[in-house]
């Protein structure tokens, strides 16, 4: 999805353990101003795809921290744009 050097990541779990993930891409929904990344682990499923997670970004200042998705109506729209930017692959 990203056509320039991979950019990695570390995310700490709840536990402090830490993971280097690679962020595929991060937006922002106008409407909204709720912010999104999109990252991998490079796991392939059966069918031999990449899986790939989708994480809020929380703001706190200097600080950034992600979270999960809350609701179905965001989790929609996440949706069509992971949808739209798969066609233009």
């Amino acid at each position: 999805m990203m056509n320039e050097a991979s950019k990695k990541m570390i995310i700490v779990a709840d536990d402090g353990a830490e993971e280097e993930v690679e962020l595929l891409f991060a937006f922002e929904f106008n409407d909204t101003k709720r912010e999104y990344a999109v990252y991998t682990r490079n796991e392939r499923d059966d069918a031999d795809n990449i899986t790939i997670y989708v994480s809020s970004v929380i703001r706190n200042g200097d600080k950034v921290s992600f979270g999960g998705v809350d609701s179905d109506e965001d989790w929609a729209r996440i949706k069509d744009v992971l949808r739209e930017l798969s066609k233009k692959e």
